[in-house]
C-alpha cells in the first residue's frame, strides 16, 4: 500500500469527480460536484496561486486538498489549506502527505501565516495539534429537513420594497457584485477579504455552476439591491445558502429573513429536499434566524493557524 499525492489536472475530468467525491464523503454538509470543481480550477484567480491536490492509494483517490494565497485579503502573506480524507481511509498517511505539500506549495508562493478549517472531533483536532495549528474561531454546518420543514409562509415585503431573483439582474449583474461586495467586507472572520475584481467575481460566482439564480432571492429598494440570499443546488435535491447579507443601511427591518424564507420557499417548490447553510460561531443574528426556520446544527469546524518560519 502506497501512499502518493499529485496534482489535480484540468484536462482529466475523472480528476475533477474524484476530488469531489471525497469531499461529498469527508464533508457531507456541503455541495461538491465534478463540474463545480473542474469550474473553480479553471477560474483560479493566479495571484491565488491555487494548487488543489489529490492522495491515492493505489490509483483510488481517498483525500484531497485544496490550497491557496488568500489573494483576496489586504493581508499580504496569508495562505490557506483545507485537507479532507474519507472516513474509509484515515490513519493511513494520506492526510499528512497532502498537508506536507500543500505547506511547501504556499511557502514557496510566500505565505508566512497559513489558516485551516478543521472538523471539530477528536482525530481531526489532535492531527492539527501535532502539525502546529492552534485553534481559533468556530462556525457551524446547519441542515434543514426542506421536504418536512414546516416553513414560516410567505410575508409581504415593506413599504418601498420588492422581492426579486438573481435572474432579473441577468442583463446587468453589477449591482448584485457591488452589495455582495459590501456585505462580505463586514462578515465576520480571521481573514478580512475585500471584493474589488468584477470580472474575476463574473466567473466564479455569477457564472459558477452552483449557483442557481431562479432561487436566489434579492430584496430591491429605490432600485437597487438590499438584501439577498444566494442559492446553490446540485442537481441531487440539495440546497445551500452560500451567503445572506443585508446593505448595512437597511438592517434590523428583517430583510435576510424575508428574502432567506423566499428562496426556501422556492427551493422546495422546485424540489429540492435537503437545506444546508453554514455560519460563524460569533454571528448571532444569523444564527437566530436560522434556528428561526429549523435549521439544526450537525457539524462544528474550528479555524486553526500556524505561523511559518
Amino acid at each position: 500500500m502506497t501512499v502518493i499525492v499529485r496534482d489535480v489536472r484540468l484536462s482529466v475530468p475523472e480528476d475533477a469527480e474524484a476530488f469531489a467525491r471525497v469531499r461529498r464523503a469527508a464533508l457531507p454538509h456541503m455541495l461538491a460536484t465534478g463540474r463545480q470543481v473542474a469550474h473553480d480550477l479553471a477560474h483560479a484567480h493566479p495571484d491565488a496561486h491555487s494548487r488543489p491536490l489529490l492522495a491515492e492509494i493505489d490509483g483510488e483517490a481517498v483525500g484531497t486538498a485544496e490550497v491557496a494565497l488568500a489573494h483576496e485579503s489586504p493581508e499580504p502573506g496569508i495562505g490557506e489549506v483545507n485537507v479532507f480524507v474519507d472516513p474509509a481511509h484515515r490513519r493511513r498517511g494520506a492526510g499528512a502527505l497532502l498537508l506536507r505539500a500543500a505547506e511547501e506549495h504556499l511557502a514557496r508562493a510566500g505565505a508566512d501565516t497559513l489558516y485551516s478549517w478543521v472538523l471539530d472531533e477528536p482525530a481531526n483536532l489532535a492531527f492539527a495539534g501535532r502539525h502546529g495549528y492552534r485553534g481559533s474561531r468556530s462556525a457551524y454546518f446547519l441542515r434543514l429537513d426542506l421536504a418536512a420543514a414546516a416553513l414560516p409562509p410567505r410575508e409581504a415585503p415593506p413599504a418601498g420594497v420588492e422581492l426579486r431573483t438573481a435572474a432579473d439582474f441577468a442583463a446587468d449583474p453589477r449591482p448584485l457584485f457591488e452589495l455582495d461586495a459590501l456585505t462580505t467586507a463586514d462578515e465576520p472572520g480571521d481573514v478580512p477579504a475585500e471584493l474589488t475584481d468584477y470580472a474575476h467575481w463574473l466567473a466564479t460566482t455569477w457564472e459558477h455552476p452552483l449557483l442557481d439564480r431562479e432561487l436566489t432571492t434579492v430584496a430591491v429598494a429605490g432600485g437597487r439591491p438590499v438584501a439577498f440570499c444566494a442559492a446553490r443546488t446540485d442537481g441531487l435535491g440539495r440546497y445551500g445558502s452560500a451567503m445572506t447579507g443585508t446593505h448595512p443601511e437597511h438592517r434590523g427591518r428583517g430583510l435576510a429573513k424575508l428574502v432567506k424564507n423566499d428562496s426556501l420557499h422556492r427551493a422546495r417548490a422546485a424540489g429540492c429536499t435537503e437545506a444546508f447553510t453554514g455560519n460563524d460561531a460569533a454571528n448571532g443574528p444569523m444564527l437566530a434566524v436560522n434556528r428561526w426556520f429549523g435549521y439544526e446544527i450537525c457539524a462544528k469546524e474550528t479555524r486553526h493557524v500556524r505561523r511559518l518560519g
